[in-house]
Order: structure tokens, then C-alpha cells, then sequence
């Protein structure tokens, strides 16, 4: 061997023993980290999303009334636009009439102007005089209307949880709730949902089952209120109802997103029943196709790194599971690649909750008897 074969073997073995290095290093780095940084994590998205007025997906931010001809379409833009500027200041919601026969649209993302919207402007397509002292007039009705809808729904719901003695103030927000919708699941009858799988396992375990059907039929009750009030929905809510419910109520509301081992015995079964709700198959839907792209986008994306051998999107999407070449990563780059797929789908997809990312190596000796 030659000096400069020497000293090129002695670099490359120098720079793959440093890259070895690095990498434990930066596993133990993490691994210290993610303790903080999963306490932290919590409460931070939780205020960003939560709380947060953002764009989603259209289903829940548009309603769709129907109209007799497109004749009618002219009336409710009416001259120079005056009619369909008075709906949208009297309603807060964006009238959107374009070329879709028989139809036009109402977007906003408050379900509850919308609501209003769309039965105000439903009575004036029926009715047929629009204008904007009669559009202003229509809109108030409705606007009781809704209230009145909001108020039966609260007490309904109060019924089929089977609580009692809630304050009128709080049926009447918790009402607000069937206007919401958590990735295609309805806030109000998920609500409904919680306390009953909350009563039932207080009641296995001995707990306190009115508690727990109180915290869980209440523990969403900060999704119905004003996004203008800064804070958790869960921190929200609890500061509600500290004037109208008991202490061990309002805890289990408040902390129905910590962690278990902060939490009371009641709050750890709300916060079970509300896992249980939301994660049961068929609970939040999605468009077939959104999910079916979010699939194929997923293996892609795993099929994309070198050394992949396979890759497999389970769980709904909520895993993806790869299988790589062991002759060509090795354990501690096993690990690496699943941060770098990790960090590539968060940069390249949006979705609901998290996706857990397996990476998968296996070593097989193969010898033949001859």
C-alpha cells in the first residue's frame, strides 16, 4: 500500500467513524429533548389550532342554497350590488354567486353566521321582495331562529347525557356545538358521546360518574365560544365554568389535554373517553380522495430515500411503515432516515394529529451448502 492509499484509508475510516459518532450523539440529544419537548409541545399546538381561524378544508366553511333560476341570482346581487352587499354586512359571511346553476354559495368560517345566513337569505329567495331594509329584517329573525335551534339542541343534548342541573348560560353555548365540526365529527354529538363512555367508565372503575359525564359532556365547551378570546379551548371553557359548575368539574375540563399523570382520576376518564370518541373508526372522515392521495403521497415520499426498500401507509395514514435494504443502512442510519422521511412529511403534507414513521431493518445471514 502506498502513502497516499494509506492516507486515503485512514480518512475514510476517520470520516465514517465521525459520522457514526455524530449520529449517537445527536439520538442522545434528542432523546433528552423530547421529554421537554413533548410537555411543551402540547399546550403550543393546542393554542395555535385550537383557538387559531385558519383555512380548511371546504366542507365546513361553505353552505350551499338552492334558488329557483338563475334569474334570481340577479336579484340578490341587485342594483350595482347593493342587496348582496347588505347580506354580507348584515351576516358576515361571503356571498359567492358564480356560474354553478341553481345554487349559490355562503363561506365563512363561523358556522353559526353561517347558519343565519343561510336561513335569512333561504326566506328571501321564498318570499322574492329583496332589498336592504327587508334583508336587514330577515336577517334578525333568523338570527332568533338559530338562537331558539341553539337552545333546543343544548337541552336535548343535556338530556341524552343524562345530566342535569346545568345552568341555562351554559346550555345555551353548549348548544352553539352543533354548528361545529372536528375533522368531519360533529362537536356537539361527540360531546354527547364522551359523557356517556365517561359515565360508563367511571362506573366500572368506581369513580365519580356524575363528574365524569359533566366534565365530559362540558369538556369541549370553549370550541363554542368567540375565537376573540385568546387561549386553549380547554382553558377557555374550564374558566367558564368556574362560576357555574364544582371544582372537580371544571379540572377535568381544563385538563383534558395534559398529561395523565397531572390530571385526577375523573379527568384521566374524560380524557380516555374523548380518545375513544374521536378515534374510533368511521368518527372523522375525510373526502375519499383527499385520503387516497394522502396514502399514495406517504409511500412516495418513504419511497423517494435511498436505501428504501419497501414502504407501507397503515393505520389510515396515520403510520408508514418502511423497509430498507440492511446492506445499505445500517442501525444507527435506520434512525436517521426516519427523522429525514419525519421532517420530509411535515414539510410536504398537511393532515389531522400525527404520523408515526417505523423504519424497519432486518439482516438475514444467507450461506449455501455446496
Amino acid at each position: 500500500m502506498t502513502t497516499a492509499e494509506a492516507k486515503d484509508l485512514l480518512i475514510r475510516s476517520v470520516e465514517e467513524e465521525a459520522r457514526q459518532d455524530a449520529n449517537r450523539r445527536l439520538y442522545l440529544i434528542e432523546h433528552e429533548l423530547r421529554e421537554e419537548a413533548d410537555r411543551r409541545a402540547r399546550d403550543l399546538i393546542i393554542q395555535a389550532i385550537q383557538r387559531c381561524v385558519s383555512d380548511v378544508v371546504s366542507e365546513v366553511t361553505v353552505s350551499v342554497v338552492p334558488i329557483p333560476s338563475d334569474d334570481m341570482k340577479g336579484r340578490i346581487i341587485g342594483r350595482e350590488g347593493r342587496n348582496i352587499r347588505a347580506l354580507e354586512h348584515a351576516t358576515g359571511v361571503d356571498v359567492i354567486i358564480d356560474d354553478t346553476p341553481d345554487c349559490v354559495t355562503l363561506s365563512c368560517f363561523d358556522p353559526v353566521r353561517r347558519e343565519v345566513a343561510r336561513l335569512a337569505l333561504t326566506k328571501l329567495v321564498t318570499d322574492g321582495r329583496i332589498h336592504p331594509t327587508r334583508i336587514e329584517e330577515v336577517v334578525a329573525r333568523a338570527a332568533t331562529e338559530v338562537d331558539d335551534v341553539i337552545r333546543r339542541e343544548g337541552e336535548q343534548a343535556v338530556y341524552d347525557a343524562g345530566v342535569s342541573g346545568i345552568h341555562p348560560e351554559v346550555i345555551r353555548i353548549l348548544g352553539r356545538l352543533k354548528f361545529r365540526y372536528s375533522y368531519g365529527q360533529n362537536v356537539l354529538r361527540h360531546s354527547v358521546e364522551v359523557a356517556r363512555l365517561a359515565g360508563t367508565i367511571a362506573a366500572e372503575l368506581g369513580a365519580s360518574v356524575e363528574i365524569c359525564k359533566r366534565g365530559g359532556l362540558l369538556h369541549d365547551l370553549g370550541k363554542a365560544l368567540d375565537h376573540e378570546i385568546e387561549g386553549p379551548h380547554a382553558l377557555v371553557g374550564a374558566s367558564v365554568l368556574e362560576r357555574y359548575e364544582r371544582p372537580e368539574v371544571v379540572t377535568a375540563v381544563a385538563k383534558h389535554h395534559d398529561d395523565w399523570f397531572t390530571n385526577t382520576l375523573e379527568g384521566v376518564i374524560v380524557q380516555t373517553a374523548d380518545a375513544i370518541s374521536g378515534g374510533r373508526p368511521g368518527a372523522r372522515g375525510e373526502t375519499l380522495e383527499n385520503y387516497i392521495q394522502r396514502l399514495q403521497t406517504l409511500e412516495a415520499i418513504a419511497n423517494s430515500f435511498p436505501g428504501v426498500e419497501k414502504s407501507y401507509a397503515v393505520q389510515a395514514g396515520r403510520e408508514v411503515r418502511i423497509i430498507v435494504k440492511p446492506d445499505h443502512v445500517d442501525d444507527v442510519g435506520a434512525m436517521r432516515l426516519a427523522r429525514d422521511i419525519a421532517k420530509k412529511i411535515e414539510e410536504s403534507l398537511e393532515y389531522p394529529g400525527q404520523i408515526k414513521v417505523t423504519v424497519v431493518r432486518e439482516t438475514r445471514a444467507v450461506e449455501y451448502a455446496q
